[in-house]
């Protein structure tokens, strides 16, 4: 009898054994957000191939790279910088790159920086190339203002012929800065073409700017196809942001993708950036469209 109950024992204990591995499997996969790289700007300058493993060990999705330069990324070819992220489960969706206004005389050969940045982009295979920046002039002249305006629609144009979405990402002082009247952040918005500009709103810097990101959802419904997640330091730790009522006007925005960026810590980088996507997996107002 001790036997035959030791037997039935070790069977349950191998039943389920062999169970678990259908259990796990059924485990929820996480939600289908991105990371700047930025956020690990000091690791993945030590060591790329162990920085995107991280990254994707973590449950991010796809990464959104600040490492472009001279046609490489982080110092590789396009080829391989995107074989390296697909080895590791990672799409490379967009990437923060750019270059000031040209005065007329600058003009053609920024012009042919951007193809050669446009074709490094295409080989990679990002879907969306955003420049992260204006010169100071543009936050003091509304002419110049414009002239960028005009500028991006160029870029824009070029990349939409290479199958890629131009955007501009902003930081605090499109907000907070206006020039008769207008916030810079209207201004641009105004004077580029949905069809070769999307924005990359970043929700920290518009807060930080004084603006409400869903005011901005509302005035221009659809221009946002792309979120910087952020906060002040980890996404959901300071409390000043009101996370649950932008997703609640996500679809408005024109939201396609969100991408976490932690540019300060509480904790060393990638406890952060694991943090954030751990607080955005487990808050059940954060859906994602794709």
């Amino acid at each position: 009898m001790k036997k035959r109950s030791l037997f039935t024992i070790i069977m349950l204990i191998a039943a389920a054994g062999l169970f678990l591995p259908v259990f796990n499997s059924c485990k929820a996969p996480g939600k289908n957000i991105g990371l700047q790289l930025y956020s690990i700007r000091d690791s993945i300058g030590r060591d790329v191939p162990a920085a995107i493993a991280k990254v994707s060990k973590m449950g991010y999705k796809f990464v959104e790279p600040a490492g472009y330069q001279d046609g490489k990324f982080y110092g590789m070819e396009p080829a391989a910088f995107k074989a390296l992220c697909d080895a590791n489960g990672l799409k490379i969706l967009s990437s923060h790159s750019g270059q000031a206004l040209p005065d007329s005389a600058g003009w053609e050969a920024t012009m042919a920086w951007w193809d050669a940045c446009i074709d490094a982009h295409a080989a990679v295979g990002t879907t969306y190339l955003v420049q992260p920046f204006m010169g100071g002039n543009a936050y003091t002249s509304l002419d110049t203002l414009k002239m960028y305006a005009s500028y991006f629609n160029a870029i824009g144009e070029k990349c939409k012929a290479k199958g890629i979405r131009f955007g501009y990402h902003n930081h605090d002082k499109e907000f907070s800065t206006k020039l008769d009247g207008q916030t810079v952040y209207d201004v641009l918005v105004t004077n580029t073409d949905p069809s070769k500009v999307i924005f990359e709103m970043d929700l920290y810097w518009t807060v930080v700017g004084g603006a409400n990101p869903v005011d901005y959802f509302n005035k221009y419904p659809g221009r946002f196809e792309l979120w910087h997640i952020k906060d002040k330091e980890e996404v959901g730790a300071s409390g000043m942001m009101d996370f649950k009522s932008y997703w609640e006007n996500a679809a408005k925005s024109g939201m396609v993708y969100g991408i976490v960026e932690v540019e300060e810590y509480n904790f060393d980088q990638y406890t952060s950036c694991q943090k954030s996507i751990e607080w955005l997996n487990d808050s059940p107002f954060v859906v994602m469209p794709k």
